[in-house]
């Protein structure tokens, strides 16, 4: 984009759950730079004022949503509420997420495998529930979840967040299957490895200055947006 107001997601409604830092603040930022009005969600109030702020600054406009994704009747109260002031949403993106513990399966503390599950995959669920009516409202109604490289491969000590992932991709091409005749399309992206906290939550003996930023992985959220976009139940890598 080259003109602040010409982006090609201009007059977009999009929500960003997670948009308090890392891949999600930076997904919302370049998506206002772009044209879209951004919902901002995430637990953290803070972190959604200092994306707010970013995005006001360069001329955007967003709208803030604090909320734990664990909380699963908020996100049906939210629901009804972008249609009470919007009426429709164009992009959903979920790219909140917990890692959890890295432990073997089985000593795993049941409120930690619960916590994760919750965020990683019901969440995600209560969202798609949520928000469907509104995405098919949309001319072009487009979801984009964040998923890892850990489903591509056996990982010890990763159980949960493995696990949760393994099933977010498969209900997103569920999904993707069941109302692409609808022009709503949803599809998966695998952002690869990026400089945020969970992965320096996984990886602290790590120079997370030698990791590209969440920033240089953005495109791939827009081309997935766009109205133009025909992919449907398809896992991207950034």
């Amino acid at each position: 984009m080259t003109e602040r107001g010409k982006g090609r997601l201009e007059g977009r409604i999009a929500l960003v759950s997670g948009a308090s830092r890392g891949i999600g603040a930076a997904v919302a930022k370049r998506y206002a730079l772009e044209g879209a009005h951004v919902v901002l969600v995430a637990r953290t109030v803070g972190g959604l004022e200092e994306v707010d702020d970013a995005i006001r600054a360069q001329g955007g406009a967003a709208t803030l949503v604090p909320l734990d994704l664990a909380e699963a009747t908020k996100i049906d109260e939210l629901g009804a509420r972008l249609f009470e002031r919007f009426g429709k949403l164009d992009i959903l993106v979920g790219s909140a997420g917990t890692l959890g513990v890295l432990t073997p399966l089985t000593h795993m503390d049941p409120p930690v495998w619960d916590r994760v599950m919750a965020v990683n995959l019901t969440a995600n669920w209560r969202l798609l529930r949520s928000m469907d009516p509104l995405l098919r409202r949309s001319d072009a109604g487009r979801a984009i979840f964040v998923t890892s490289g850990v489903t591509r491969g056996v990982f010890p000590f990763w159980g949960a967040y493995a696990v949760s992932k393994a099933a977010l991709e498969t209900l997103v091409r569920t999904y993707a299957a069941e109302v692409g005749e609808f022009g709503v399309r949803a599809n998966i992206v695998d952002p690869g490895v990026v400089r945020t906290d969970m992965r320096a939550q996984a990886f602290p003996g790590e120079d997370p200055m030698t990791l590209p930023p969440p920033e240089a992985i953005t495109e791939a959220f827009v081309a997935l947006a766009e109205p133009s976009c025909r992919r449907n139940g398809q896992l991207v890598h950034a």
